[in-house]
């Protein structure tokens, strides 16, 4: 039975970050569509036998590591991301990214780097009117692999405490870590946040490339199965689960960044 309230971190936190004006867009795939996408040790996490492809777009800021103060300006871009749902051997539930977009290099390189995860430079705005909050971005380099995304958040405190509830909510929502290859082996990072603040939320406009660069050609043209709004989380991370040695290496190659 999964849970919005997450699992102990298991160690201490080596970063922290602000998400916020986050939209979860979804679709609902066959297992067997993402089976090829699992790092090694990983398969498809499923609901209902299904499994999903979300589209994920935020605004990161506030970031720092090992409790330090916070890194201005690098640590403060919007994101980006498609990724897939995962369990492995030991029952871990995760997320897998496929591509995360950001608009500063240096973070990019950082998380290309440490933790092997395929961050990819783009240009990028996020902005808010009329109570509709827009995404935009274009990856440099790979002008097809872009986004337009506008949503209208449904303020219905009603339907949030229905969300707060509902197991598919929970499912896409509170994975509590993620899954990736890194130099031939399965990390898993844990992370830490409160519940999410889930709202309703409306579809304005999609206009998407990042779906079909990822391997999902013509996905982002059927509408979503879910669409999902949350205003912020703090979140915090711990090193990637391996042996202990192993996860001293990791802060180590951390402290040197």
């Amino acid at each position: 039975m999964m849970s919005s309230d997450a699992p102990p971190l298991g160690s201490s936190a080596i970063l922290r970050q602000r998400w916020s004006e986050v939209t979860f867009l979804h679709w609902r795939v066959d297992p067997n569509v993402v089976e090829q996408y699992m790092p090694a040790g990983c398969r498809p996490d499923t609901i209902d036998g299904s499994t999903w492809v979300g589209l994920i777009a935020f605004q990161m800021s506030r970031s720092s590591f090992f409790g330090g103060p916070r890194i201005p300006w690098l640590g403060d871009f919007p994101e980006v991301n498609v990724r897939l749902y995962s369990i492995d051997a030991q029952g871990r539930r995760g997320v897998v990214f496929l591509s995360l977009e950001a608009s500063h290099l240096i973070p990019v390189l950082t998380a290309q780097a440490v933790f092997a995860l395929p961050y990819r430079w783009a240009s990028m705005k996020i902005g808010e009117r009329d109570g509709k909050i827009a995404y935009r971005t274009k990856r440099h380099g790979q002008p097809d692999a872009a986004s337009h995304i506008i949503v209208q958040p449904i303020d219905d405190p009603v339907a949030s405490v229905a969300l707060a509830a509902d197991p598919l909510a929970m499912f896409l929502t509170a994975r509590w870590g993620f899954h990736e290859t890194c130099r031939g082996r399965t990390i898993y990072c844990r992370n830490h946040h409160e519940p999410w603040p889930l709202q309703p939320a409306e579809l304005v406009h999609l206009d998407d490339g990042l779906l079909a660069a990822a391997g999902f050609e013509g996905l982002a043209d059927r509408v979503p199965d879910s669409v999902m709004y949350a205003s912020e989380v703090t979140t915090v991370f711990a090193a990637p689960q391996q042996s202990q040695q192993h996860g001293r290496v990791w802060q180590a190659r951390l402290r040197a960044v």
